[in-house]
C-alpha cells in the first residue's frame, strides 16, 4: 500500500533530513514528510498517516522520549524508528519501552539504516547487536530504582544539573524554557523528596550510582 510506503523524519538537523531523505528513497519511500518540532510532527502525522516514523530524541520543546506514546495514539500502525545521537543502550531502552519499534545511532553506516527500514517493514524489532545484548540485560533488572520515577526530560535535566549547569544554561542547551526547566525541578524535587536543590542533584547522583551498580 501507499501508506506503507509514506514516511515522517522528525529532527531539527537539515542535514539528517537531506540524508534520511534519500536513504529512505532508496528504501523505496517516495514520500517523505518532514518536521522539527513536536507540533509541526503531529501535524504532519494527522495529514499524511505515514507507515515509518524516523524521530530523533534531541528535539526543542518536547523531547523524542516522551512524543513516542502520541506518536502512536495518532498512528497506532506506524511504526517509529529512533535516529539519534544518543549511542546508549539505556536509551534505546527507554524507548522501546514506550513503544518504538527500532534504535539507531547517527553514526551508524547507511547500510545500517537500511537494514532497520527493512526489519520494521516486516514488523521486526531492530537492535544494533551491541545495544541487543545491553539492552537484554538491563531487561532482566528490576526497574524499581527512584530515577524510573521520572520523565525523559527530567532525566535529561537532572543529568545536566550534575555537570554544573544553572537553569539558564540547561534551557539554553535543551532548547526549551527557563520556566520549563525550573518546573521540571520541583517536580523531581517531589519525587525523589529533596528538600532544595543541592539535596536534588545529591539525591540524584546517589540514585544514578545505586542503578549503575545493579
Amino acid at each position: 500500500m501507499s501508506e506503507d510506503k509514506t514516511s515522517l523524519v522528525i529532527d531539527d538537523h537539515p542535514v539528517t533530513h537531506l540524508g534520511c531523505r534519500r536513504l529512505l528513497a532508496e528504501a523505496g519511500y517516495h514520500a517523505v514528510f518532514e518536521a522539527r518540532d513536536s507540533v509541526t510532527a503531529y501535524a504532519e502525522l494527522d495529514r499524511h498517516s505515514p507507515g515509518l516514523v524516523v524521530l530523533d530524541l534531541g528535539l526543542p520543546g518536547t523531547g523524542g522520549l516522551d512524543m513516542i506514546g502520541p506518536l502512536l495514539q495518532r498512528a497506532p500502525k506506524a511504526r517509529i524508528l529512533i535516529f539519534s545521537m544518543k549511542a546508549s543502550p539505556a536509551f534505546a531502552k527507554r524507548a522501546l519501552e514506550a513503544g518504538a519499534h527500532g534504535y539507531l545511532a547517527k553514526n551508524s553506516p547507511p547500510e545500517a539504516f537500511l537494514q532497520a527500514v527493512d526489519r520494521l517493514e516486516r514488523g521486526l524489532v531492530y537492535l544494533e547487536a551491541d545495544f541487543a545484548v545491553d539492552v537484554a540485560v538491563h531487561n532482566t533488572r528490576r526497574e524499581a530504582g527512584p530515577l524510573s520515577q521520572l520523565n525523559a526530560r527530567e532525566r535529561e535535566i537532572l543529568s545536566l544539573l550534575g555537570q554544573g549547569l544553572n537553569y539558564g544554561e540547561i534551557a539554553e542547551r535543551s532548547n526549551i524554557s527557563y520556566k520549563t526547566v525550573a518546573n521540571a525541578c520541583v517536580s523531581m524535587k517531589r519525587k525523589l523528596s529533596a528538600r532544595n536543590l543541592p539535596d536534588l542533584i545529591r539525591v540524584a547522583m546517589a540514585a544514578e550510582k545505586s542503578e549503575q551498580t545493579e
